[in-house]
């Protein structure tokens, strides 16, 4: 959790709780090895789900090979964090390397068997784990092969939480432009850009509320989303979790979430990417946008209110398979952002709006060049795509993705 009730409630972009997924594979295979717990084990000398590390945290995951580095509780700014994410990469690389194993990056892992790898973490907090395992059948990729970056955003009250979630709904549908990082599964490119959040929408189907159209629905009060989201949502799956375990607001699987608790919304559609400076390049890009929209510097609150659901959420299908390619003709929204014009493609939009953000002194000249090589060079499976091409064979894949955890091991891009 990034963001703790007990701390004093922060007010819009006061603090930041950033979390980033990382798989466990073996260094020489990139098969997946579940061993999360050997890893905590390792830090601090007994069984546990959480290491505190300073302003850094370490947790585990529902899945054994999957391990989360995070802020631990809410960080002043930013910029800094790509160095303090780098730090914790290469300690647990370090505490891996017995094990002959490493920290891969992306959103997804390019040939793991769920079904056949799949091992759960089966230690404390696990009822929750199997509660949703019994319900939902946990060993697809829309559960053990999703690693994501998330960031906490906070408000602290219900007139801050109105102007965010306005402000997310709108920016939620672009994000994929600029992060999609899993274009292969099974060993195969998808033909997807972003398959990760495309098996993400889908692994609860069985109840469809859970998570709605991905982007949320046009609720701005606590009351609202309670009313409108969490309790139908509760509601739904209640046959299926007799005991209540579930019935709890991390049940809800939108593309940004209302985390009410602890005073903040967490934006969840980010695939990880390569390295942490890309991850603390996109956060701040995404954060800064958000800050001029929830100032009303190009549109008024009440006019963001007004964006529709089935509109943002078209956009958002779209940009999982055409990326920054995706055309929006809708002068109403490119308005809310500042644009004129009638349509205009994704790849122009964040042009625009890096435009309108680049001289802000949050942008150090790593994050500023990072932000200039995504969008001239494409999101990262564009970048792999580059190399892959349609039809890669495994060991193509294995030489990309050895690439791949090298520029996590050493805080770079890739730029093929």
């Amino acid at each position: 959790m990034a963001m703790s009730s007990a701390s004093p409630k922060l007010g819009l972009f006061q603090g930041y709780g950033v979390e980033m997924e990382y798989m466990i594979v073996d260094r020489d295979t990139l098969q997946v090895k579940p061993i999360s717990d050997e890893v905590l084990k390792a830090e601090v000398g007994e069984l546990t789900s959480d290491v505190e590390r300073g302003s850094m945290a370490w947790s585990n995951e529902l899945v054994l090979h999957v391990l989360e580095l995070k802020t631990n509780g809410p960080a002043p700014e930013l910029p800094s964090l790509a160095g303090k994410f780098h730090g914790e990469v290469q300690r647990v690389n370090a505490l891996l390397a017995p094990f002959n194993a490493m920290l891969l990056p992306t959103g997804a892992h390019p040939f793991m068997d769920p079904y056949q790898e799949t091992k759960l973490w089966p230690h404390e907090a696990s009822e929750i784990y199997e509660a949703y395992n019994r319900i939902f059948n946990c060993q697809g990729h829309g559960w053990s092969n999703l690693q994501s970056t998330h960031l906490n955003l906070p408000f602290k009250d219900d007139e801050e939480f109105g102007r965010l979630h306005a402000a997310i709904r709108l920016i939620l549908p672009l994000i994929p432009a600029i992060s999609a990082a899993s274009p292969v599964l099974d060993g195969q490119v998808s033909g997807l850009l972003d398959t990760r959040l495309e098996v993400y929408r889908k692994n609860q189907a069985k109840i469809p509320l859970i998570a709605g159209e991905v982007v949320p629905e046009a609720v701005f009060s606590e009351a609202e989303y309670e009313a409108r989201i969490f309790q139908p949502m509760f509601q739904a799956i209640a046959p299926y979790d007799p005991e209540g375990d579930l019935q709890d607001e991390f049940l809800n699987s939108r593309g940004a979430i209302a985390r009410f608790s602890r005073g903040a919304i967490e934006i969840r559609i980010i695939d990880n990417q390569e390295c942490p400076l890309a991850d603390i390049a996109v956060v701040t890009l995404v954060s800064e946008v958000l800050k001029k929209l929830t100032s009303e510097e190009w549109s008024s609150y009440q006019d963001q209110q007004k964006a529709e659901t089935s509109f943002l959420s078209s956009v958002f299908l779209s940009s999982l398979k055409k990326g920054s390619k995706t055309e929006v003709q809708h002068s109403d929204y490119l308005r809310l952002l500042g644009m004129a014009g009638e349509h205009a493609t994704l790849q122009e939009i964040w042009e625009h709006l890096w435009q309108e953000v680049q001289g802000e002194a949050v942008f150090t000249a790593e994050l500023s060049q990072s932000i200039r090589l995504i969008l001239q060079e494409g999101c990262l499976s564009q970048r792999i795509l580059k190399i892959l091409g349609s039809s890669p064979s495994i060991d193509s894949i294995k030489d990309v993705y050895r690439e791949l955890a090298n520029c996590l091991a050493l805080n770079q891009l890739y730029a093929p």
